[in-house]
């Protein structure tokens, strides 16, 4: 109920017209936003528009009647009798007022409810035709029990609402007409339009007494819920102003003995910090257990120190912190094609998770790990995860890490102790959502001091790692917010246990073409800038960083080609320096100048000139390569010798390819050699590096074929498969990286399983086209694509 004086509460109860006087047919209608009056009521005004203000002269200088409607949605711009309801209040208006600013008040005294007839005029004010509402008549006996309810409630909630002044109750207690009381309570009490139309439309006087009973009860019960809650907020601050004082005394009483712990400003602050953050029951008693005991202790004591610091790193973690994600799929695909070449199949999973993100935002967040060799975008791939995401980012390297304590922390009891290091980098991060990176997973190492990989089961496991135990802050941290990307070089040496858990994604090297969209979009640009050059002095020709890619670099990723044109770009710089003005331009003519003789030397024609010399392919750590088989003979007593830093599947292999050339030798061609009577040598250069696997059977078996049918390999033609004694080639792995390997060298042919055809479809187009595949089942087939007629 809105806050009324008495005198105007007063008025209301003097009748404003003598009983039975006459009201016009037809009247001007004001209409009034957010304002529905009842009868008896004395209403100022003030009107603004031109039409209103020309109705309420036109009314002072007639019969002063004019009608007030309430409007059904006064927020828009309509102010036409089509957005007004149907019934009003006759007014007269009591008196008028010409203000120095906007319109003229008036102040006018509603009599009696009106139903609108019909439309006399819309321009330049409405003005409708009316029907005079009068309620129907009531026995006593029937409404005075509702009279006296509502009464009742008004006076119950007047005394306990503060802003109603109390001789609002006198006014109240000496009203006994039902329809007058009934219309005074409605005009003053605090609800909706909606709810005062329907009263003011009911004319009934009883169902608006009990319209009223329901509303009142609603209002009390919600002013006693305020209260309740005002008394329980005062009591918590008296309670919370009866510790300061306690907390002053105590420290007045420790400043008199001397006591260096009386300033305890830094625990309130704790204190402060750990009620913001509203932390469950669990963790929250942890931490308040910790700056209870420090409040105990002197500043002086060791353990004070030791206290203190673990409370700094427990507020200061990003518990409940989290930045927004923008799952916007479109313009995450646009981030990743701006930071990364190719890689569809990584952007690819990146752009679905977010799509399931969009979809369903509480789905656990998955465990990305990128696999391939060094230097093609892996770590660089989770930065821009993150900028795509809208997240933070956080790196953690775990290249040579032996110690357990370094992912699950310290235990206080120690000298030094601090919390893991993921721990230390969501803190870093500040929020509880980073995108976080964790850099040669393959490389975690075990020793004494325990089994970093075991560790990470609890980190990557999302079933696990909502309650997160670090050993220092003893209490359950939540990373299931967390995305987890991983990157190795190799899948061998990642626990098993570990591998099932994450999601792996294998990179591949780069194509030759790739390279050079790489190098001009971005590697080209950096080194320039790194090195202080603009694109108006140094340019380096297609051609150019052809012949770079092509004779300076064999590998998968593009980590030395950068390294090759940051040569080039000080070169550049050093002639700069030395006040040249002309531009340079880099060609493949005078790229010697720059970064000397070519590194990659092409022999591949000449070494497969001879017989017993095979090209095979590859896989490593750093992509494929190429592999040379070189086969002699000499008189001997049938003794195979194999060197080259073999392993025992590769030795089996060579001992299977020579079992199955004796026991086909009419087939083959060799039946004339005395196997009794010979030695065979089998060497693959490049002695130093170990080799292993199988895949080498093929081209070992053709290196040996050669030899003894004195038949060369055709040039630019290699090979990889396993033998089995029955003359069968079986499927290898790692082809699409032994084919870019093949193309990086000039290979132009290529002999595989025929099982390994469907592998040819992550291969390229562009590679695919350039190259000649021929897909074999048997030995002798090898042999047929592979030696010269």
């Amino acid at each position: 109920m809105a806050k009324r004086k008495a005198s105007v509460k007063k008025d209301l109860l003097r009748p404003a017209e003598p009983e039975g006087e006459p009201f016009p047919s037809a009247l001007p209608v004001l209409l009034l936003p957010n304002q529905v009056v009842f009868p008896m009521a004395v209403v100022p005004l003030r009107v603004h528009l031109p039409g209103e203000v020309q109705l309420v002269n036109d009314a002072i200088m007639g019969d002063k009647f004019i009608g007030l409607v309430a409007m059904r949605d006064s927020d828009g711009d309509d102010h036409s009798l089509e957005n007004a309801y149907d019934v009003g209040c006759i007014a007269r208006i009591m008196q008028m007022q010409h203000g120095t600013e906007g319109g003229p008040a008036v102040i006018l005294q509603a009599l009696k409810r009106f139903r609108l007839r019909g439309v006399v005029q819309t321009a330049p004010y409405p003005i409708v035709k009316i029907k005079t509402l009068e309620p129907p008549p009531t026995r006593a006996k029937g409404i005075e029990p509702l009279t006296r309810t509502v009464r009742t409630q008004v006076l119950r909630l007047i005394r306990k609402s503060p802003d109603i002044p109390a001789e609002a109750a006198g006014v109240v207690e000496n009203i006994q007409d039902p329809d007058l009381l009934a219309d005074l309570v409605s005009a003053n009490l605090s609800i909706s339009v909606e709810q005062r139309q329907r009263l003011l439309e009911t004319v009934d006087t009883r169902e608006r007494l009990d319209q009223l009973t329901h509303i009142l009860a609603r209002e009390i019960e919600i002013l006693e819920l305020s209260n309740k809650i005002q008394s329980s907020v005062k009591s918590t601050i008296d309670k919370g102003q009866r510790e300061f004082f306690l907390r002053q005394q105590l420290k007045a009483i420790h400043d008199e003995l001397g006591d260096a712990g009386g300033d305890k400003s830094e625990l309130t602050q704790f204190e402060e910090q750990l009620d913001a953050l509203a932390l469950p029951e669990s963790i929250d008693k942890e931490a308040r257990r910790e700056i209870k005991r420090l409040r105990q202790m002197n500043e002086a004591s060791a353990e004070y120190h030791v206290i203190l610091t673990y409370l700094d790193w427990f507020l200061s973690l990003p518990w409940k912190t989290e930045t927004e994600d923008r799952l916007d799929i479109s313009f995450a695909g646009r981030i990743l094609n701006e930071d990364h070449h190719g890689l569809e199949k990584v952007k690819k999973r990146i752009l679905e998770y977010l799509a399931v993100r969009k979809l369903k935002p509480d789905a656990p967040g998955p465990i990305l790990c990128f696999v391939g060799p060094p230097g093609v975008g892996k770590t660089s791939l989770g930065r821009s995860i993150a900028r795509a995401l809208n997240r933070n980012f956080a790196r953690m390297s775990l290249g040579g890490m032996r110690d357990e304590a370094e992912i699950r922390g310290h235990r206080r009891t120690y000298v030094g102790a601090m919390p893991g290091r993921i721990i230390q980098n969501i803190r870093k991060a500040e929020s509880n959502n980073p995108v976080f990176m964790l850099d040669e997973i393959d490389k975690l190492g075990a020793d004494f001091r325990g089994d970093p990989s075991s560790a990470l089961l609890e980190v990557l496991d999302p079933a696990q790692n909502n309650s997160f135990s670090d050993l220092y802050l003893n209490v359950p941290f939540d990373l299931s917010k967390v995305m987890f990307v991983a990157t190795a070089n190799l899948l061998d040496t990642i626990p098993w246990a570990l591998r099932d858990r994450m999601e792996v994604i294998e990179i591949p090297g780069y194509t030759q073409e790739e390279k050079l969209a790489i190098a001009e979009k971005y590697l080209l640009p950096r080194q320039l800038d790194n090195h202080g050059l603009k694109k108006s002095q140094l340019r380096l020709t297609k051609s150019a960083l052809r012949a770079v890619i092509d004779g300076y670099t064999r590998e998968a990723g593009v980590r030395n080609l950068e390294r090759e044109i940051g040569n080039v770009c000080r070169g550049a710089a050093r002639q700069f320096a030395g006040r040249r003005r002309k531009l340079i331009s880099v060609k493949p003519e005078n790229l010697k100048e720059y970064l000397g003789n070519e590194k990659v030397h092409r022999e591949l024609v000449e070494r497969t000139a001879i017989p017993g010399v095979a090209i095979g392919l590859a896989w490593t750590a750093m992509g494929g390569d190429i592999l040379f088989i070189e086969s002699t003979k000499m008189p001997g007593k049938g003794k195979l010798t194999l060197t080259g830093h073999l392993g025992e599947v590769m030795k089996e292999s060579a001992q299977a390819a020579l079992s199955y050339i004796r026991s086909n030798a009419h087939a083959l061609g060799v039946e004339e050699v005395d196997f009794n009577a010979l030695d065979l040598h089998v060497h693959v250069p490049a002695g130093a590096v170990p080799k292993d696997g199988p895949s080498a059977g093929v081209t070992i078996f053709t290196s040996m074929t050669s030899l003894l049918t004195g038949r060369a390999v055709r040039p630019r033609v290699a090979m990889t498969g396993e033998i089995t004694l029955r003359g069968n080639v079986l499927p290898v792995g790692g082809i699409k990286e032994k084919v870019l390997a093949a193309n990086r060298a000039g290979i132009k042919e290529l002999i595989l399983c025929h099982q390994n055809a469907p592998d040819l479809d992550e291969v390229p187009a562009t590679v695919r086209k350039k190259m000649v595949f021929h897909l074999v089942k048997r030995m002798d087939e090898v042999l047929e694509k592979a030696l010269r007629k």
